[in-house]
């Protein structure tokens, strides 16, 4: 046992996902009113994790999700193959008119002064429909896998997919798979059925088959219901509200073995001070504090915990794993989209503090 976690040598499956996939509109610094072109980018808080690991590090990885059989279903299907994830689809057939969709999240890059600004289609979504009993989880995870993930925007979307994360989570203790999830509260969606009381029913009820969380201060709050100190943190990058909550996470749920999130100070939209902390069976990690000329920014909260999650996975030290995450979710605001394009060769290199001079 490492970390508290009894993490599986070898498996089929390194890590498996269970979230719901969208297709990202993307028209760079063009305000949508304005664009008349746009990205398309794919994307899913849960799926980017089990790409990021596949793509980067080398990892055997699986997502369980919806998939409508229609050609933006055809383009999103090609894109988890190129980034090397093995999908476990629950098969929906589109009417020709309504749906069921794929969704679709609409999000332009910003600049300077000017926020980025994010907004959703998810009508007649596909992955809300998902529900208890859709995969067979003793088939799945009977094969082997390391590590399963889901996250709290997948169990926002209906009433049925907490339910299925439930399930999913319940199956995977049964099969001694380490388990983690992102609390991601996205109020918006909460706010649509039972706003943030019925969430936490849900979300406290997942978190008790939960070993990892990753979550801010602010999703610890809304999501868990846990009290945040009376006095708060000077700055963004000052980690003591997050330590001092941990005591009360662990307290409500002892479970809980690593508590990991990013420390983010945002000057500009494209200037950022970029930091990652967590908490490891009792003892706290803090990484290093870097500057960030940021080029797209969606993504990299997720960028760090699939660096983090690949350190605890490789067994590498509690530091090494979050100066990992830290400098993978550095490097993936980077890039266009919302999945990696580094390698782990340049992850471990800005680990050292390796610098923008040109590789020849």
């Amino acid at each position: 046992m490492k970390y508290g976690l009894q993490i599986n040598p070898e498996a089929g499956l390194d890590f498996l996902s269970l979230g719901a996939l969208v297709h990202r509109l993307d028209p760079g610094i063009v305000p949508f009113r304005k664009a008349a072109q746009c990205a398309i980018h794919v994307s899913g808080g849960e799926f980017n994790c089990a790409a990021n690991l596949a793509d980067c590090f080398g990892l055997n990885t699986g997502i369980a999700t919806a998939m409508v059989d229609y050609p933006i279903g055809d383009l999103i299907a090609e894109r988890v193959r190129a980034m090397g994830v093995k999908p476990f689809y629950k098969h929906f057939k589109h009417n020709g008119v309504n749906g069921p969709n794929m969704a679709t999240v609409y999000s332009d890059r910003g600049y300077g002064v000017r926020a980025p600004v994010v907004f959703y289609n998810r009508a007649n979504e596909a992955g809300a429909l998902l529900k208890p009993g859709d995969f067979d989880w003793n088939a799945i995870f009977g094969a082997g896998v390391r590590w399963f993930h889901s996250g709290g925007i997948f169990s926002a979307l209906s009433a049925t997919t907490g339910e299925l994360i439930i399930e999913a989570m319940k199956a995977a203790k049964s099969h001694g798979v380490v388990t983690s999830f992102d609390l991601n509260y996205r109020a918006k969606l909460w706010n649509l059925w039972g706003g943030q009381e019925h969430a936490q029913s849900v979300v406290r009820r997942i978190v008790e088959n939960v070993d990892v969380l990753v979550g801010n201060e602010e999703d610890l709050q809304l999501g868990l219901g846990i009290p945040g100190p009376e006095v708060a943190a000077k700055s963004k990058l000052d980690p003591s509200t997050f330590f001092g909550m941990i005591d009360r996470v662990v307290e409500k749920f002892p479970n809980v073995k690593v508590v990991a999130t990013t420390l983010r100070e945002v000057h500009s939209t494209n200037h950022h001070t970029w930091g990652a902390v967590a908490w490891v069976n009792g003892s706290t990690f803090t990484s290093p504090i870097c500057e960030l000329d940021v080029y797209d920014r969606v993504g990299g909260g997720d960028g760090f915990a699939s660096g983090f999650f690949y350190g605890l996975l490789n067994g590498e030290t509690e530091q090494d794993a979050v100066n990992l995450g830290w400098a993978h979710g550095a490097l993936l605001t980077t890039f266009p989209g919302d999945t990696t394009m580094a390698t782990i060769e340049q992850v471990r290199a800005f680990v050292k503090g390796g610098s923008a001079r040109i590789q020849r």
